[in-house]
C-alpha cells in the first residue's frame, strides 16, 4: 500500500472512538521511515493526548527498542518527534546505549533533545530506564550521564539557566505505539504538566 494511502488510513484511525491502536501500529510499521516522521510532525494535541491515553497497557516498551540490539556502544540513535508545545515543536531524542550494558537488554540509555533552542536552553540531558511498576520507560532529566560520547554536546545541568524552565525536575513518561513509534508525556515534580509528544525512530 502507498505511503500516501496508509496516510490517510491513518487520519481516518485517529478519528475512531476508541482508538484501535493494534490497526494503527500495523498501519505504521507499513509506512518508510520519511512517511512515519512526517505523520508524527502532522499530528496535533487533542489526538496526542488520545493516543497516550490510548497507550496504556497496550505494548511493553524495553529499552531495546529505543537503541536496537545491533547498534553499537554510544551510537546515536536518533528519534524524530514533535511535542505539544506553543513553538519550536519539531525536535529530536537522541539515544546511545553506554558501554557495559547488555546490548539485548540493558538497564539504562543515556541521551540529550536535538533542537532549534539548545543555545539557550542547552541540551537537555537525561538518562532513561524501564518504570519498575509498569511496561514504560522513564527519561530523567534529575540524572546525567557521567559523560557524553564522542560527539555529543558537553553536559550541562538542567536546574539551572534557561534550562530550569524546560527540563528542570522533569522526568517524561513514555509508551509504546508501534515498532517505531512512541508517545510520551512531561512531568514535573511528579505532576503530569498535560504536554505530550510523538517519537519515531531511524529505521
Amino acid at each position: 500500500m502507498a505511503n500516501d494511502t496508509i496516510g490517510s488510513e491513518l487520519a481516518a484511525r485517529l478519528q475512531e472512538t476508541p482508538l484501535r491502536l493494534k490497526e494503527l501500529a500495523a498501519l505504521l510499521d507499513g509506512l518508510s521511515h520519511d512517511a512515519r516522521v512526517a505523520w508524527v510532525r502532522s499530528v496535533g494535541r487533542a489526538d496526542q493526548r488520545r493516543l497516550w491515553e490510548a497507550a496504556a497497557g497496550f505494548l511493553p516498551l524495553p529499552l531495546a527498542d529505543l537503541v536496537p540490539p545491533g547498534r553499537r556502544d554510544d551510537e546515536t540513535v536518533r528519534h524524530f518527534g514533535k511535542n505539544t508545545l506553543p513553538a519550536f515543536t519539531h525536535f529530536e531524542k537522541r539515544f546511545c546505549r553506554p558501554a557495559g550494558q547488555d546490548p539485548r537488554s540493558p538497564s539504562r540509555l543515556h541521551g540529550f533533545n536535538f533542537q532549534a533552542m539548545a543555545w539557550l536552553t542547552g541540551p537537555g540531558y537525561y538518562v532513561a530506564y524501564a518504570d519498575p511498576a509498569r511496561p514504560e520507560v522513564l527519561i530523567d532529566y534529575r540524572e546525567l550521564p557521567p559523560a557524553p560520547p564522542p560527539g555529543w554536546p558537553p553536559l550541562r545541568r538542567n536546574e539551572t539557566g534557561a534550562a530550569r524552565f524546560v527540563y528542570g525536575f522533569m522526568v517524561d513518561r513514555l509508551r509504546r505505539v508501534s515498532e517505531h513509534v512512541t508517545i510520551g508525556s512531561a512531568a514535573r515534580n511528579g505532576k503530569d504538566l498535560g504536554s505530550w509528544f510523538l517519537l519515531t525512530r531511524e529505521a
